[in-house]
Order: structure tokens, then sequence, then C-alpha cells
């Protein structure tokens, strides 16, 4: 099945989208997000009850996005959860600071929400392309998710340790979010009888 879906346009797509969330979600979350807080003066304490309620915001926002998932192109939400997070990463150097802020608590509520919320519409996308071999496909698109995760974990320190700040690997995440939210759109999905593509909010 890797191989036939390998010889597609929409695999890739779907790959390289998943490989820039894992690379911008978890890969440097889970590890550099308390080193970069350190870097602003703030507490571990602290910085580690910020990345809890990233978990929290990021279940309700799976939620959210399976439910509207159900309702709308999933391209166009993955184009939103994508575009909204480049924004995100690009605001945290301004609202990072020694102490819990508004805008701190605004910004781990907002990314939160879109941490997850593009495994709903990439799942969709695979079964809609790949039909029963959907779930197959998406495994291996999880995959790239965590090879992007990896690199991302591993580049992102040795840029702080080079330049002395993330300052540099959030842009550049950032950038990587605004690639993929306009990559999202050029996935082809099967024809879909009329009915079925007014429920799915297809054009």
């Amino acid at each position: 099945m890797l191989l036939r879906a390998a010889r597609t346009g929409p695999f890739w797509l779907l790959a390289g989208m998943f490989a820039l969330c894992g690379a911008s979600t978890n890969g440097i979350m889970w590890s550099s997000w308390a080193p970069a807080a350190h870097d602003h003066g703030m507490r571990a304490t602290a910085a580690a009850s910020l990345l809890s309620l990233v978990g929290i915001f990021s279940a309700l926002g799976a939620l959210l996005a399976g439910w509207l998932t159900d309702r709308f192109d999933p391209r166009r939400l993955l184009t939103v959860c994508f575009a909204v997070r480049a924004l995100t990463l690009l605001a945290l150097p301004l609202v990072f600071a020694a102490e819990v802020t508004a805008p701190m608590l605004l910004f781990v509520a907002v990314y939160g929400l879109v941490d997850v919320a593009t495994v709903p519409p990439v799942i969709e996308l695979a079964r809609r392309v790949y039909g029963e071999d959907g779930p197959v496909v998406f495994g291996w698109t999880n995959a790239a998710h965590q090879l992007g995760a990896g690199a991302s974990a591993y580049l992102g320190a040795n840029a702080r340790d080079v330049l002395g700040t993330y300052d540099v690997v959030w842009a550049a995440l950032a950038a990587g979010c605004l690639a993929a939210a306009l990559l999202a759109p050029a996935v082809r999905v099967r024809a879909h009888r009329p009915a079925e593509r007014k429920r799915a909010g297809l054009p």
C-alpha cells in the first residue's frame, strides 16, 4: 500500500503537511518549551504548568476539529489551523515573559486549540482520497509527522545553541505552517455525490 500511495501526489502533500505539523507542535514544544521559557526568566514550574494547559486545550481543539471535519471541507479546516498556528508562533517571542501574563495565557489557549486539530481533517482526507486504504495511508503520514518532530527537536535545540535564542526557530516554524496552509487546498479528493458534497462543505 505504501508503494502505491507513494506514487500519488496527495500522499506527499499529506505527508509533507503532517511533517510540518509535527515540527511545529510536539517536536519543538515538548523538547524546547521549558528551555525557551527559561531564556525569558520564567520558572520551570510555571513553564510546565503552561505546557499542561496547552495539553488541555489540545484535547478540546481535537474534539472541535472532529466535529468541524464532519461539516466542512477538511482542506479549508487545515488551512485555518495551520494559518492560526503560524500566527501564534510568530507572536510567541513577543508574549514570552518571566511571569505568566494574560497574553501568554491567550497564546496557550489559541495555540492549544490548533495543536492537535489537524489530525481529524488529515484522517478524513486520507479516507476520501484512498478509500478503505485511508487508515494505512494515515499511518504512514503519521510516520512523517514523527520524522518532522524529531528533526525539529534536534535542529531547534542546535539553532538555540548557535544563535543564543529560539526566535529564529519560531519564525522558521511559522513559515513552515504558512506553507502547509497553502498546500492544504491542493489535495485532490475523490468525487462525491451531491448530497455528500453538501454535507462535507465541498464546492
